[in-house]
């Protein structure tokens, strides 16, 4: 006998950005009630205002907790953009102090490291941390093109080389996309994210340090090799494409089924406008 589909409410701990928004929207029309935590600081004010939500400030959570249980919430996703806080910047209520410990161990480590010791304290608190390919499959990024234009020999080999760059340096934990223009890695994500690499490219043409035409090189983008499936998936935006058009490049190639695609109309006909692919991508 097939077991009985989950019916209880998923709880969405939103960040910034309008993925949290994305996600419980899926999970409403996949009849998975869904309620935003919004957390002070991060998450859109207006936009939380639609949604069955409650909020939160970094570091309680003993409120937390006890608002998932009075919502019945046994899933719980993260997603949504947040800066990574000092200990000293975290509110600590009275459930938080047992965790103290296990916090500031989390906070000496990488965004990946920090993000599995929050699952686990939540996952000692009996609830179950999902990732958005879970909560939300409709808004994974699929196998091949999603735009009319297609990458060509000379945009797969740059794509071959920054998957295989990326899979070297996922141990450092340093970034999760790169751009690669005839076969040379121009620039790699660091803490600015996706937004502040294209703009490094752009500026880098515009001082004459990339030589290339416009209209070469791809942005590529994919989770670290042992990066926790259910936090931070790398995440494709129509502001994605707009600044990869301002960096001049070919097109943008993503992990297939390890990434977010945010807004994909919108996404695709900024692509189809410019001419550039968007590709998802074996990793």
């Amino acid at each position: 006998m097939s077991a009985e589909p989950d019916t209880r409410p998923v709880a969405v701990i939103a960040g910034a950005g309008g993925l949290p928004f994305a996600v419980a929207d899926s999970l409403a029309k996949a009849r998975r009630s869904p309620v935003i935590f919004g957390i002070r600081g991060f998450c859109d004010g207006a936009r939380i205002a639609g949604y069955r939500h409650h909020w939160v400030a970094l570091g309680q959570v003993g409120r937390l907790v006890r608002l998932l249980r009075t919502e019945r919430c046994h899933d719980v996703v993260f997603i949504g953009s947040l800066v990574r806080p000092a200990l000293s910047e975290i509110r600590i209520d009275f459930g938080t102090l047992r965790a103290v410990p296990q916090i500031a161990a989390a906070l000496r480590g990488g965004d990946d490291h920090l993000l599995r010791n929050v699952a686990k304290i939540f996952e000692q608190h009996g609830f179950r941390v999902i990732g958005v390919q879970d909560a939300a499959p409709d808004l994974v990024m699929p196998l091949g093109d999603l735009a009319r234009a297609t990458p060509d020999a000379d945009a797969r080999a740059d794509i071959d080389i920054g998957l295989a760059a990326l899979r070297a340096i996922g141990p450092f934990d340093i970034g999760q996309a790169l751009v690669v223009i005839d076969g040379h890695i121009v620039a790699v994500e660091d803490i600015e994210g996706t937004d502040g690499l294209l703009a490094r490219v752009a500026r880098l043409r515009e001082q004459g340090r990339i030589r290339a035409r416009p209209g070469r090189g791809v942005l590529v983008k994919a989770p670290k090799r042992q990066q926790d499936l259910r936090f931070d998936l790398p995440t494709l935006g129509p502001k994605t494409i707009e600044g990869a058009i301002v960096a001049g490049l070919r097109g943008v190639a993503m992990a297939a089924g390890q990434a977010i695609v945010a807004e994909p109309q919108q996404l695709v006909e900024i692509a189809d406008r410019a001419g550039l692919f968007v590709t998802g991508v074996s990793a």
